[in-house]
């Protein structure tokens, strides 16, 4: 998570908590990095200063939400799709 921070131009954990959880996440997606729902709702919980798993109920449901448009607005489907079809068929970087 930290290289990739910083390839998406969040050197330090200041600058991430200047940022906040969602502009932080929205860098990593504009920058290339694959969606993971899970890797969102621990950068807020970390950015809370509580533990990974602590995100529960309408909380997580809540942060599911925000994490499906940040995907909407930041993740190219057709791309994602292609990418997919291609670990099926074998074919890798």
């Amino acid at each position: 998570m930290e290289t990739a921070l910083i390839d998406a131009g969040i050197p330090d954990a200041e600058t991430l908590r200047d940022l906040g959880a969602d502009a932080a996440y929205a860098k990593l997606l504009e920058n290339g990095q694959r969606p993971h729902f899970i890797g969102y709702y621990v950068l807020h919980m970390a950015l809370q200063g509580r533990p990974w798993n602590d995100c529960q109920g309408a909380e997580k449901d809540a942060l599911r939400v925000s994490f499906d448009a940040l995907c909407a607005k930041y993740v190219d489907q057709a791309r994602t799709e292609l990418e997919a079809f291609m670990n099926r068929i074998g074919v890798r970087k």
